[in-house]
């Protein structure tokens, strides 16, 4: 191999690499900025539940429950989304919420309210995972990119 080969096959291989290496920063960031946004709605929401203003007393009675449980659905929520938030419980966080989502879902369908409100946490729950799936390998080795052929 000549010198030129060489240093064309170096060359090669770090901009491979450093492309990869962008691809991965941008992944990084975009999973970090959309699971900080999930982050930033569900601590507001959580916050609201325990703060208990007029409108979510209404609201959550509306659904079916009493009002002694808002505070304990909104503490809750404050651990599941703190577990979330922190990268070594992500996907346990995820998980809980999850969960949490679901029980929004089949609560909205009992008390019959209106689609938008039984769909918005489905439309949540894959932006939370989706922002994980960016910004952690793990979830991408479980749940890979499917590419066509």
């Amino acid at each position: 191999m000549t010198p030129t080969q060489t240093s064309s096959i170096t060359f090669e291989a770090n901009y491979m690499t450093s492309s990869a290496s962008n691809e991965s920063k941008r992944r990084l960031w975009a999973g970090r900025i959309l699971s900080g946004m999930v982050t930033a709605f569900l601590v507001f929401d959580g916050a609201m539940k325990l703060a208990k203003p007029d409108f979510v007393v209404q609201a959550t009675v509306q659904l079916g429950y009493p009002e002694f449980t808002i505070v304990w659905i909104g503490l809750t929520l404050l651990v599941c989304t703190l577990l979330y938030a922190i990268p070594r419980t992500a996907v346990f966080g995820a998980v809980l919420l999850t969960g949490y989502l679901g029980g929004a879902v089949a609560s909205n369908v009992r008390a019959v309210t209106p689609l938008f409100n039984t769909v918005f946490p489905v439309v949540f729950g894959a932006l939370m995972w989706g922002g994980l799936w960016l910004r952690d390998g793990r979830i991408r080795n479980v749940l890979p990119r499917v590419r066509k052929a």
